[in-house]
């Protein structure tokens, strides 16, 4: 048979195979054949959902079950026998593999990915392919890996006998962690984003490091009681007999396949240890508190653990003062792993500090891209009173006939100290449309209100809009919060993808984290959410992906710009689509919004050949709070409330009121002005001060900063007029700095013009700044730093030099035109 006619599968069965096993390998434990390691991005193309093709190797080596080492790509015998590297090479860096091969039948290329060999890539024979004892050795020298290290490193993960098998990433996570510390580091962080399972990952390290014998005595902490018994009963179930929490209240805890568990404790009703286990569980509040009588963990001696685990850890331990941090310190000698989805930076907090930098990251938009975790949608509502705000008329009284304080309050006041019934009503009339329009008015909801009491509202508030639903069953709608112990008993059933309800739940921060809500498929936010850290964590609450429920995607409804967040370069997962209805227009999201690929390209309208539809519209279906005193509230009855979105009214030429989106409207008068785009680029660049031509445009009755805010942008006025009246591609201020850097158009200056030329750029860049002439710019820092404002204006000869300059910078920012 001619070797040329043969298939790709056809070259594996008799040619490379074959070469692996006369080099040594084991075809039963070190070699896998055409492995799928990532499931295939979920596009959502309106309500039809599809899978992409995921990514598949043709080999992949490993000296011991999930510890890999090498991978080769497979090319049928017409193409070069290096045909396959570029895609080895991609896969490698995924799956953090060193060792590289590429073959058609004939031979191998093999890349080095550790830099050790010179040149990196070589040619073999089939002869000549590396044994699994020559990989390893050269694996140990990359990795600086001793005989001991080397053994612990190669301790087997536990099988539980299913055939369940850790994800790529999870491999990488725990591979990553147990060379680390079998290096000697004895602080680690572990960044994997909400979904993705942590806790699995934490069970693998704390697996093999305790058979290795090099941690005998393990702490696992966490902040929620659900998040400790689950773990105990799920994915810790193999240490039980030798596994106990610290608590004195005894509990049955349904486990993931049906059964039941008696969760073990370490502690008798006195609060007495029993040290005779070897892995501990337990909350930190339960060990810990201001007390010297509830600081627990003091009666384990500061050597009793070898390493300890704690889950979230952003959420307190990163912080010199916190409870999480005195047990951290008591336990100093032991090895600590940090697991988190958000590592916290902030002044007074710093993961990365008390860590070190993570050993292992995997991103939100990652765990996306690879399909394991839901896409999602997000529709921004704007509410009357949020945008303009509401300051009450005259001798306006509040519900206990109190005159409310005259000023203006706005979306930091309603539901904290003002509460206006009307707008509550609106957004939970709101929400239920949308619900209504989707089809699934049982898909679980959480509402995030911004407290507790505005969670008690906003729950009537849905009752009402829902009272057909709620006859059915009272639990439609519930409250669950810190202190309301009804609604605390029904978390369990509102995660267990199996009970109907509750189907909405109103909370304030219970649910932001730490909650598996698998089949949640609305997270609504009614409340502003600051941190970048605990809104990753809320989107978190949506991004499982549960296909037996056709739980495929999910939708975020913001209220209140929550969801600025997205635009923050810290944020890491793009949404699929974004869209902020009209007064008029349905609260679902069109279907035939336009999709992008990973390369941000425009994917066709519908499926191709190489993906699996899951869901059809059609319905066809395939595959599987605080502390502190409390804070009076205002309440006014009686205001009213209106969404406005994108709303302008104008009068038009006949003098006639008109509603319109601002967006159209927008587009509308500035086409009035300027005729075409060539028109606007010249009157743009004639104007020496360019904020001549914004204050022209506002005294005409058109402010872009509320345009920009509609659309949630932060563009130079330039780029949002160029978008809006003629649809052309914006730059950010960051792509225009960035354009004007490559060009050189600082070359022609001295060392302190060109400084000073530079600093207006990034001022530009920064801070949106458009009249870089203005002398007294050169007063404040930077440039004050730089020399006074006579020698910096003498750096370009003076002041016609430096105007000059300056009016070039700005031809040279606006060259590019889109």
């Amino acid at each position: 048979m001619h070797k040329g006619s043969l298939s790709e599968r056809d070259i594996c069965t008799k040619f490379i195979t074959p070469s692996l096993r006369h080099a040594g390998w084991c075809e039963v434990t070190q070699i896998r054949e055409e492995v799928s390691f990532t499931k295939g991005r979920i596009i959502v193309r309106g309500r039809l959902v599809s899978r992409g093709k995921g990514k598949r190797a043709d080999y992949i080596l490993s000296v011991k079950p999930n510890i890999p080492i090498a991978i080769i790509e497979a090319k049928v015998n017409s193409l070069p026998v290096s045909a396959g590297m570029q895609q080895a090479l991609d896969y490698a860096e995924t799956l953090d593999i060193p060792f590289v091969f590429s073959s058609n039948g004939d031979g191998f290329i093999f890349h080095d990915r550790t830099g050790m060999t010179s040149p990196p890539e070589s040619a073999l024979s089939l002869d000549e392919f590396p044994s699994p004892d020559e990989l390893w050795a050269r694996y140990r020298t990359w990795k600086g890996l001793s005989d001991v290290a080397a053994q612990i490193a190669l301790q087997d993960y536990h099988d539980d006998g299913s055939g369940k098998a850790p994800r790529y990433y999870q491999v990488n996570a725990v591979n990553a962690a147990v060379e680390a510390i079998a290096k000697g580091q004895d602080r680690l962080l572990l960044v994997m984003a909400t979904g993705t399972g942590k806790t699995y990952t934490a069970f693998q390290i704390i697996w093999r490091l305790w058979k290795a014998g090099q941690k005998k005595r393990i702490l696992f902490l966490a902040d929620r009681n659900v998040l400790v018994d689950q773990t105990m009963v799920n994915d810790f179930r193999p240490f039980a007999g030798r596994m106990a929490k610290l608590s004195t209240q005894s509990k049955t805890i349904e486990r993931a396949d049906g059964t039941a568990a008696e969760v073990t404790l370490a502690l008798d009703k006195k609060r007495r240890i029993d040290a005779s286990y070897e892995i501990y569980l337990g909350l930190y509040q339960a060990i810990t508190g201001p007390d010297e009588s509830q600081k627990l963990y003091r009666e384990f001696s500061p050597d009793f653990f070898d390493l300890i685990v704690i889950d979230e850890c952003h959420r307190g331990s990163a912080a010199e003062d916190s409870a999480w941090r005195e047990i951290l310190d008591h336990f100093s000698s032991a090895t600590q792993i940090g697991l988190t989805a958000t590592p916290k930076e902030t002044t007074y907090a710093s993961n990365i500090d008390y860590f070190g930098a993570p050993v292992y990251s995997y991103s939100l938009k990652q765990g996306i891209r690879d399909g394991f975790l839901a896409p999602y949608k997000v529709i921004k509502v704007h509410i009357d009173r949020d945008v303009q705000g509401y300051r009450p008329v005259q001798g306006q009284v509040d519900r206990d006939g109190e005159e409310v304080e005259d000023r203006i309050y706005n979306t930091k006041d309603f539901d904290r100290t003002l509460v206006l019934d009307d707008r509550t009503k609106l957004v939970a009339r709101k929400v239920t449309e949308f619900l209504k329009e989707s089809g699934d008015r049982m898909a679980k909801t959480i509402v995030f209100c911004v407290d507790q009491e505005h969670a008690l509202r906003m729950r009537q508030a849905v009752i009402n809009e829902n009272a057909d639903l709620v006859a059915q069953n009272h639990r439609y709608v519930m409250r669950i919060t810190g202190n309301d112990r009804d609604g605390l008993d029904q978390l369990g059933n509102f995660i267990d993808p199996e009970a109907t309800y509750p189907v909405i739940v109103t909370t304030s921060r219970l649910l932001s984290t730490g909650v598996d809500a698998q089949t949640c498929r609305l997270i609504v936010l009614d409340r502003e959410v600051g941190s970048m850290t605990e809104f990753k964590q809320i989107v978190g609450r949506g991004t499982r992906v549960h296909e037996d429920t056709q739980k495929l995607y999910f939708t975020v409804m913001d209220f209140r710009g929550s969801t600025s967040h997205f635009a923050d370069p810290e944020f890491d997962g793009e949404p699929v689509q974004i869209y902020q209805p009209g007064p008029d227009d349905p609260i679902t999201p069109p279907d035939d919004a336009p999709q992008s690929d990973d390369d941000g390209n425009p994917m066709p309208p519908q499926p191709g050949d190489d993906e699996t539809v899951l869901t059809d519209p059609t319905g066809t279906t395939t595959g599987g709070g605080g502390s502190g005193n409390p804070i009076r509230k205002i309440y006014v009855d009686g205001v009213g409330a209106q969404i406005v979105a994108e709303r302008v009214e104008y009068l038009d030429e006949s003098g006639k009121l008109v509603t319109e989106s601002l967006r159209d409207y927008t587009r509308k008068a500035l086409q009035k002005q300027f005729a075409s785009l060539e028109s606007f680029l010249r009157r743009w660049n004639s104007e020496q001060r360019k904020d001549a031509v914004v204050k022209e445009l506002e005294a005409e009755g058109l402010p872009l900063d509320m345009i920009a805010a509609e659309l949630g942008t932060d563009l130079d006025p330039f780029d949002l007029i160029c978008h809006i009246a003629f649809d052309a591609k914006p730059l950010t201020r960051q792509e225009r700095a960035a354009n004007v850097k490559k060009r050189g158009v600082f070359n022609k200056f001295g060392p302190q013009a060109r400084a000073v030329l530079e600093a207006l750029l990034e001022k530009y860049a920064d801070e949106g700044v458009i009249n870089l002439d203005d002398l007294g710019v050169l007063k404040i820092a930077p440039f004050s730093g730089m020399g006074s404002v006579l020698e910096l204006i003498g750096a370009f000869g003076g002041k016609p030099g430096f105007e000059q300059a300056v009016r070039d910078l700005q031809s040279a920012i606006y060259e590019e035109s889109a």
